[in-house]
This record gives structure tokens, sequence and C-alpha cells, in this order.
């Protein structure tokens, strides 16, 4: 059973028997605030969509998501801004090889900034950890970043249930543009899920601690087993 179905036949579960311990149920006609609640937290569940900001925020509270060094000031109407850490990849090879394990080189971002070049991957990571369970997390740029021409994932913007670690950013830019290590890059939010589901438990990229280059060479050696 899914964290999620756990929830709901628990709230089911707790709305018919408060309904059935009151006996003017059906006659005073308005519920309690935690009767509300409850209800309420039942039908978004069984609803689905992208949770807004004021929502994100009670996840976060209740320990279903968690978010490092959360900022409420940092929420947005329906996501959550995060930081770029002062620390980039880039790779040494001119061809890159999906079965091999690439050469890198990780460089440090200065305060006074650094010029990205267009034509260039650059690998970089968010400041905050995250993880949740309960949700599908998802990033994305932000639109003010956008509008300088730089793109802060390739085709990596979709997240996994079960996720735990540091978002790798796939930076690239249309033309020449500084950028400094702490500046709020990206946005993540979430989604709910319907149906049974595996959360993430890939060897691969969970729990990761820095900058992680393409470990895809791995899925070749396992193939070949």
């Amino acid at each position: 059973m899914t964290p999620n179905e756990k929830t709901i036949q628990e709230l089911r579960r707790e709305v018919a028997r408060l309904k059935a311990s009151n006996e003017t149920y059906e006659k005073r006609h308005y519920m309690d605030t935690a009767e509300i609640m409850r209800l309420r937290r039942l039908n978004e569940l069984e609803r689905g969509g992208i949770l807004s900001g004021r929502k994100m925020t009670d996840e976060i509270r209740a320990g279903r998501i968690v978010i490092s060094d959360f900022d409420s000031r940092r929420v947005n109407p329906n996501s959550y801004n995060l930081h770029l850490a002062d620390e980039l990849l880039i790779y040494r090879d001119d061809v890159l090889d999906m079965k091999k394990e690439n050469r890198f080189s990780i460089m440090k971002i200065p305060e006074t900034g650094m010029e990205l070049v267009p034509g260039t991957l650059y690998l970089g990571r968010t400041m905050e950890h995250t993880s949740t369970d309960y949700y599908v997390p998802l990033l994305d740029g932000r639109s003010s970043v956008g509008r300088l021409g730089v793109s802060v994932h390739a085709t990596a913007g979709f997240g996994d249930i079960g996720f735990s670690g540091f978002w790798t950013l796939e930076i690239f830019c249309v033309q020449p543009v500084r950028i400094y290590p702490g500046v709020e890059i990206c946005q993540i939010y979430y989604h709910t899920i319907v149906g049974d589901y595996d959360k993430y438990t890939s060897g691969k990229y969970q729990h990761n601690s820095g900058v992680q280059p393409s470990l895809m060479f791995r899925d070749f050696v396992e193939v070949t087993k």
C-alpha cells in the first residue's frame, strides 16, 4: 500500500467515525474545523494536481515534503525557489560517450561571478537538498533566468517520488552570461500521483552529495551482466 493510499484510508475511517459519533450531524449543517481539514485533505489527495504554495508549506511543516533551509519568503503561488551552489562540472572530452565514464573537471564559481560560454554544457547543483515520499517533484527554471537565455535543465526536470538529494542542473546559455553563486536559479514544484507506485531507489543518483556527471555507462554494464 502506498503512503497516499494509506493516508486516504485513514482519513476515510476518521471521517466515518466522526459522522457515526455525531447523532445530530445531518441536522446541524456544519462541521468543526478538524472535520473540514480532514475532508479537504481527502479531497485533495483523490482529486490530484499541482500543490499551491500554501499547500506546499503545509506539507513541509507536516514533514511530507523536505526542503533543507526552508524559507517561507521563497514560496511562490505554486512553486519554491532554489539556489545555485558554488561549483560547476565541465566535461573534458570533446566527444562524450554514453557507454564510458567521461572525464570532467570541477570549478568554483567566485563571488565576483563566472561567465558562461555558449555551446558548453555546465553541470551545477542546487544548494538545497529535497525529498518526498508522497509527491512527484518537478524542476524548472525561473522566468527571469530564462529571459537571459539560460536553461537550467536539458531534459531532466522531472523527478521521482522517493528521490532524496541535491538536484543536478544541466545549464547552457544562448549568449555569454555571467552567473553568481547563491542566485535563485530555478524553482521546484510538486504534483500528486494517482495509482500504485514504487519509490525511487536508484543507486546512481540517490543521496548524492555534489554535482554528478552522467552515470549512464552503468546501464550498459548492468545490461551485459
